[in-house]
């Protein structure tokens, strides 16, 4: 857990969060800025900065963000029209937060291309 961390703070529960879905390795929860009816952010509880600091041996890390984002997709009754998951990586692409997360938006027709 890295200190200064606010998603690891979440995920200790020093900071409240709308958590929607968690497990052993990870955690979802609703962004507080959302930019869609459903706008979720799921993370690893182990603390790993951005996209570019993964692995190979992240995989099945990964393989857990994705299968819970596609559970709260779900969940939300997104399928049926769709849904976007994103990462964003450094600042210019607008990760404001430096612990890897994935984006779940859906709920309403998104653009493309985004930004």
């Amino acid at each position: 857990m890295a200190v200064d961390c606010l998603f690891c703070r979440i995920v200790s529960g020093d900071v409240a969060a709308d958590v929607v879905a968690q497990d052993e390795r990870v955690l979802a929860f609703r962004d507080i800025n959302p930019q869609a009816p459903t706008h979720v952010l799921v993370i690893p509880r182990e603390h790993v900065a951005s996209a570019a600091d993964l692995a190979e041996h992240h995989g099945d890390l990964l393989a857990a963000m994705f299968s819970m984002a596609n559970g709260v997709a779900a969940a939300d009754g997104r399928v049926e029209t769709g849904y976007r998951l994103v990462f964003n990586v450094g600042p210019d692409a607008g990760q404001s937060v430096d612990h890897l997360h994935l984006h779940v938006l859906g709920g309403r027709r998104l653009a493309w291309p985004p930004g």
